[in-house]
């Protein structure tokens, strides 16, 4: 179903009036069960006294209201002055008490969300799967969560805010309630209850509706920001200009946007029109016969009564309305908070094993868990893995990677040689067979301790906006202080003279957008990236894997890595994926994946003996460059 269809298609819930109540109440039951989760997060003594400044400041009104009733009726009597002395005192308090208010609620809402955003930034780093966070629906979810702490408004922090909140209305409806009870009897009271009740459960269940329907617009506004962050981003803006696409980008838009905006207004008329009349009737007739009821005994009780209790009533009535302190916060915070949740529940991986015994190292910064090392061999043994609607890659898979030793892999675009990595560092769980460190299913371990291990320059590496201390030092970040490494790295990958020229040298940051920086070519970023990798394997990684590690790289560059192929691989189990066998052929074996296996395996001349897909491959790049006489000689340099 697409997603304006799933739209179309939602209908609030159906059946007898006695089983929606039910279905409402359970609602209300898991929203509350969530928001009191979030209670700790704020401190027992902080929501105490919030809660008590909120019933106190809902108090004071309907003390107000009393006072000056009973001043207004003791006018001829000494008492007066003291109930003037109340309503003045009540008047003043709930002045007073405003800024209290808000200062605590807002103490309360930066607690909750600090201990959430906390939260949800460890979870996706440490327990949300990789294949969990590539899902479509988890993108909804965790771009809903990231814009409300963005914007720092309709967060969760902001419904336990908004929740708190209520103390002070039902304070004042309690209040009010009473003092019709005392004055006019529980009739009136009563009446003046439902008014109040109908009222709510009115304005909150289109609330609740609209709250569950706004969450299904999620991905149309997705596309939205997609749309708008092209249009005013630079990412974007050269290809935007040159290739004239302002006037489309500015149609798409637009189109975007009514997409979202046309069924979110048709959907507003149908949740608040005709139910809303509907709550607003029962409402109103509740309110006159409540006046009717106090008119009619008006004139025993006198005009004072009279009056307190139209006040009364008219606070009864005000429950139908929007409670800007309480009841946006609610609806749209509550929608993140479940966002998150749902975001935990289905990207969390399963738990991971432990770390066979003898790894224990208290001297490591990890937490006392050292990485592993493979003593013999990491194998893929009949490994089969496919993504959610597409073909499998890998097809009963079957590789060794020997200890010390460096593995070239090859293949053509699609062939599944990336998916392979991430299988390799357990970032993705194989959908059959096993991968195994020295024998052990790598199920069995403990998957931040091997990911550990892994010194990965990716294919689409990231470029930090920071300074290049840090860009190279996110390979071993714990020794970010290691300036001779870090700079002898620099070296080791030919970026010397950019050190060099550095105006702040290692603390330059690697961007335009910050005061003293200074942006790279992609050659000199790919460079960056290889010395990353190079820096984890200085600090303790023990499996070394480039992913086209001379893809920017310009001839000079491809050649100088080339000749450093050796140095930069000694001493570590390494993988090296690419498709220019220049940088390749030197590994100690070559694996081509085709198919989602192994087709061939050996070094670079028994290959090219084989007259296989490895020599008909080497071949065609090595035409580029010469002569067939000259073919391996030229494709060497």
């Amino acid at each position: 179903m697409s997603i304006r269809a799933e739209v179309d298609a939602f209908e609030p819930a159906r059946g007898p009036w006695w089983t929606r109540i039910r279905t409402r109440l359970r609602e209300r039951r898991v929203a509350g069960a969530q928001l009191r989760s979030l209670l700790p997060y704020a401190g027992t003594g902080l929501v105490a006294g919030t809660l008590a400044v909120h019933a106190l400041a809902g108090a004071a009104p309907v003390a107000f209201m009393v006072g000056t009733g009973l001043a207004l009726q003791s006018l001829m009597d000494d008492g007066a002055m003291g109930w003037l002395v109340l309503a003045v005192a009540a008047f003043l308090l709930q002045q007073l008490l405003a800024p209290v208010q808000l200062v605590l609620s807002r103490k309360v809402a930066r607690r909750v969300d600090a201990a959430c955003v906390e939260r949800l930034t460890d979870f996706a780093l440490r327990e949300a799967t990789l294949a969990g966070l590539e899902r479509p629906d988890v993108a909804d979810r965790l771009s809903q969560a990231d814009e409300a702490f963005e914007q720092w408004m309709f967060t969760p922090g902001a419904a336990v805010e908004g929740g708190l909140a209520l103390a002070a209305r039902y304070t004042q409806l309690i209040g009010s309630i009473a003092v019709l009870a005392v004055a006019f009897g529980p009739w009136a009271a009563l009446a003046g209850a439902a008014v109040a009740l109908i009222a709510r459960l009115g304005q909150t269940e289109a609330f609740h509706r609209w709250g569950q329907l706004i969450r299904r617009f999620r991905p149309l506004r997705r596309r939205v920001s997609y749309i708008r962050e092209l249009a005013t981003s630079t990412r974007a803006a050269k290809e935007i200009r040159t290739l004239g696409l302002v006037d489309w980008l500015d149609g798409r838009l637009l189109t975007e946007s009514r997409g979202v905006l046309d069924p979110m207004w048709t959907w507003r008329r149908r949740v608040y029109g005709q139910p809303f009349l509907a709550y607003t009737a029962v409402a109103l007739i509740g309110s006159v016969i409540a006046l009717l009821l106090v008119a009619r005994a008006g004139a025993d009780v006198g005009v004072a009564a009279v009056s307190v209790a139209v006040q009364a009533i008219l606070l009864c009535g005000r429950f139908g309305v929007i409670f800007p302190e309480s009841d946006v916060k609610l609806v749209y915070g509550r929608s993140a908070w479940e966002a998150m949740l749902e975001f935990e529940a289905i990207t969390r991986r399963t738990p991971g094993g432990r770390v066979p015994d003898g790894r224990v190292s208290p001297e490591t910064p990890w937490g006392g868990v050292a990485p592993l090392v493979a003593s013999d061999a990491i194998r893929l043994e009949g490994v089969h893995f496919g993504y959610p609607g597409g073909h499998p890659v890998l097809d009963g898979l079957n590789l060794e990677l020997a200890a010390g030793t460096s593995t070239a892999l090859i293949g053509v675009n699609g062939a599944g040689k990336t998916t392979l990595v991430k299988l390799l560092t357990g970032i993705y769980e194989p959908g059959a067979g096993a991968v195994t460190v020295d024998g052990v299913d790598l199920r069995a371990l403990d998957a931040d301790v091997w990911q550990r291990s892994f010194a990965v320059t990716f294919q689409d590496y990231l470029r930090y906006q920071m300074p290049l201390r840090e860009n190279v030092a996110m390979g071993a970040i714990d020794h970010r202080e290691d300036d001779d490494g870090i700079r002898s790295e620099l070296v080791r990958v030919g970026l010397g003279d950019l050190l060099d020229d550095l105006p702040a040298g290692l603390d330059t940051p690697l961007t335009r957008a910050l005061p003293g920086g200074r942006d790279l070519s992609g050659g000199q970023w790919q460079r960056i990236a290889l010395a990353r990798s190079l820096f984890a394997v200085r600090h303790g990684a023990s499996v070394l894997v480039l992913d086209e590690p001379t893809a920017q790289l310009d001839a000079r560059g491809e050649a100088e890595f080339y000749d450093a192929f050796l140095d930069l691989t000694r001493g570590v189990t390494s993988l090296v994926i690419s498709h220019r066998f220049s940088s390749v052929r030197r590994a100690d074996r070559i694996v081509v994946l085709d198919g989602g296996r192994i087709e061939e395996a050996g070094t670079h001349d028994e290959l090219v003996a084989l007259g296989g897909r490895y020599s008909r491959m080497f071949e065609v790049q090595a035409r580029r460059f010469g002569a067939p006489d000259d073919v391996r000689t030229e494709a060497a340099r």
